[in-house]
Formats: C-alpha cells, structure tokens, sequence
C-alpha cells in the first residue's frame, strides 16, 4: 500500500504571506523574507529538484562542478546556472558574486558556515543530506512558500502523490528490498529511515529497520545474508565495487535475491545523490521497471 503524509500540505508550515513577505519555520527557527527572491543559490540538489517542480530556475548550485550530478528531468526545467563548488564545500566567494537574494542551505552539511552564509544574504536552512522522503516533501513545500508559489507547489505535490500511488500499485505489497550503495571497500545499507529507504518503503516495501542504531550502517556479506532480501539494488559509487567481489563469494549464491537474478544496479544521482520529488519519481519509475524486469531509463 502506498503511504505518504497528507499532513504535510496541511498544517505543517506555519506560514503568513501577504504583499511581499513570508514567514515560515525552518531548521534554525522563524524565517522571514520581505520580498519574493529573484536570485537563488541552493547549496544540496534537493533544492534544485524543488524549485525546478515549480519551474523557477537558481542563479547558482553546489552541484559538485558536475552538472551531471542533477537529473536530466530536472536540469530541463531549468535556466543554465553557475556552480557554486561541491556541496560539503561550496564557495563563498562564487555564492557572494552571484548577489543572492536568497539562499537554501543543509541543515547538516552547512551548520558550520551559516553565518558566513548569512551575511551574504537571507539564509532557509532545511534537511537534505539526513532527511527522510517526508522531510524532503516538507522542505519542497516550504521552498514554494518562500518563493510565492505556493499554489504551484502544492499542485505538483497532489500530482506526484498521485504518480507515487499508480507506481505503487505495480509493486507486489511487502516484498523485501535492500537498497544501499558500494564502494571499493563498504557498502552502506539505506534503511527505512533515509531518504531512498523511506520512498521505497512508501511504495508499499518492505525496507529494513535501523541497524545498531545506524540508518545508513555499513554492512558485510554476511549481515546481508542474514537479512536475505528478495529484491537487492546497488548504486555502484566506483567502477571498482565490493558487491561486485561479493559475487564471486560462495556466499552470494545463498541469497534468495542472487537465486532469483533480482539483483540490479541503479543510478548513484538519481537514487543516492538527488533526493527530491523527480528523484522520488525516478526510483518509483525504476523500481518497477527492475521488478517487471524491465530496462530502466536512460540514465543520462
């Protein structure tokens, strides 16, 4: 059964809009903005998926210095921008010559550097890197609050919960399916608690609980088996990967996923690095193309 929050468009966001200002609560309390902002730096990809649901395009993005990094469906609602660095380390100095009169930070990435921020310009701290899907549909709303186009926003969220609903509805109901991503050395489980967890997990799966506390543990063969999932994703983040020695392992044959051929790799941006509603959409659109066996989309 699909699930999503219809509390979110209701109630959630403390908001009083009139001529030209906005207040709303975000991460670090009451926000205000007195005018509706022109130019925006959004520093997580996020935020680009946000604005781009209601076609207003940033001046400037932390995409890593590889417009890549953000989804083809996004990038075609947008107007070309200018890198503002990576998003762990964005540069002040670019952000600053861009004039912002706003700019959209992580809550966890950029805490260290909010007040740098702020004597640039007016700074919305929302979630990004740790939040779940439904916090990134909260920030999506309050992002549209904050821009005026509060109308807009909420209709695009009714329509992606109605796209969430019909790619649900494909999905055989509690299927157990681990998602995570592999390095040379690690891979990290998303749990129900993470972003891609929670969205797989509102499709109507059945995503693992935190491990030890942990919503993104690093896990080895061995814990994995003991999990056995029906359905294994991999977001390969290197060409050299530890799944891939995995599954020259005796024990790889002994999980029901690997019996099954129900393992499949999955795009590291749309699955791992993007979050958002086309990413949410992206995921929903793959999984069930995965579980019909069925090649996903282009990833490029």
């Amino acid at each position: 059964m699909f699930t999503f929050c219809r509390f979110l468009f209701t109630g959630l966001l403390l908001v009083t809009s009139h001529a030209f200002a906005v207040t709303v609560q975000d991460e670090h309390g009451t926000f205000t903005l007195d005018k509706t902002p022109q130019r925006i730096v959004v520093l997580e990809l996020s935020f680009a998926d946000a604005l781009a649901a209601i076609d207003v395009s940033p001046v400037g993005i932390a995409d890593d210095n590889d417009a890549s990094r953000i989804l083809p469906e996004v990038r075609a609602h947008l107007k070309p921008w200018q890198s503002v660095g990576t998003r762990a380390q964005p540069s002040l100095e670019a952000i600053s010559a861009l004039k912002p009169d706003l700019i959209i930070a992580d809550s966890s990435r950029h805490s260290g550097i909010y007040s740098a921020l702020q004597q640039i310009a007016p700074v919305l701290l929302l979630k990004s890197r740790n939040e779940t899907y439904n916090d990134n549909v909260r920030s999506a709303a309050i992002i549209g609050d904050v821009v005026g186009r509060h109308a807009q926003m909420d209709s695009r969220l009714k329509q992606h919960q109605q796209k969430m609903a019909q790619w649900a509805s494909q999905l055989p109901e509690g299927s157990l399916v681990v998602f995570g991503t592999s390095r040379e050395q690690q891979f990290n489980l998303h749990s129900q608690d993470t972003y891609t967890g929670s969205v797989l997990a509102s499709l109507g799966l059945n995503v693992p609980a935190p491990i030890g506390g942990a919503s993104m543990p690093s896990i080895g063969l061995e814990q994995l088996l003991a999990i056995n999932p029906s359905w294994l994703l991999v977001a390969h983040y290197r060409q050299e990967s530890i799944v891939k020695r995995w599954e020259q392992d005796p024990l790889w044959q002994m999980l029901t996923a690997a019996q099954k051929q129900q393992v499949a790799s999955v795009d590291s941006n749309a699955w791992a690095r993007m979050r958002g509603i086309f990413a949410a959409e992206r995921i929903a659109s793959d999984t069930v193309n995965i579980f019909n066996h069925q090649p996903v989309k282009s990833l490029k």
